[in-house]
């Protein structure tokens, strides 16, 4: 058990395989939109595309949602501007 070397969790670390994206939660959409919760099941029933994902929540594929909003011209600019 001696020869067992401990490393700290940042020296554990590995990249990111390339082309792997990780998914947004629920929260980190709002925050990203400035939305509130209501608003993000508001655009989930229009359309926007969620992940699935074995917890719990939903996650969110950012790339997915910006090109959502761009075809269906819904913003969070357009959203605000609009209340």
């Amino acid at each position: 058990m001696s020869n067992l070397i401990r490393r700290t969790k940042r020296e554990r670390r590995v990249p990111l395989p390339a082309g792997l994206v990780p998914l947004l939660t629920q929260r980190e959409i709002e925050t990203f939109y400035g939305v509130s919760t209501w608003q993000i099941d508001q655009w989930r029933k229009a359309g926007m595309p969620d992940e699935p994902f074995a917890g719990q929540g939903r996650r969110y594929d950012l790339a997915k949602c910006q090109a959502w909003h761009a075809n269906n011209a819904t913003d969070a600019r357009s959203w605000k501007a609009a209340a």
